[in-house]
């Protein structure tokens, strides 16, 4: 998995995520309470900029690393997918799509699951580093 491309497109999900949560709260506010789906938009940006945070932190620390984890790599990735899959078809949603949108949110979930899960079996299979 290439490494090269996770910082750029954190700074991408970031800029969108603020974006769209800006728009919600002020451009589409109004359309979004009308249609009950206010809330919906509001956890697809929570969700979107939650894990874009994480992947901030998965990217500047696969980064400075000189061996890098594959375990962390798949974690950065399957965030990726979380937010397009499951932000994404939230705002769909909430904007009025299919509703063929709406299985698509628990993939997402579970791609932002996977990642966590690599995350935490990283953590149980890397040796602690000693400082002395």
């Amino acid at each position: 998995m290439s490494y090269r491309y996770l910082l750029p497109i954190t700074g991408l999900l970031g800029v969108l995520g603020v974006a769209l949560g800006a728009f919600g709260a002020h451009a589409l506010h109004d359309g979004l309470l009308a249609r009950g789906m206010l809330e919906a938009w509001k956890t697809a940006v929570n969700y979107h900029l939650m894990h874009t945070a994480a992947l901030l932190t998965v990217s500047l620390w696969l980064q400075g690393r000189s061996q890098k984890s594959s375990r962390l790599a798949g974690a950065a990735w399957a965030w990726i997918l979380g937010v397009v899959l499951f932000s994404g078809s939230l705002y769909g949603l909430a904007l009025g799509g299919p509703r063929l949108l709406g299985p698509v949110t628990p993939l997402g979930g579970l791609a932002f699951i996977v990642g966590w899960v690599l995350v935490l079996v990283e953590g149980l299979k890397t040796p602690a580093r000693s400082d002395s």
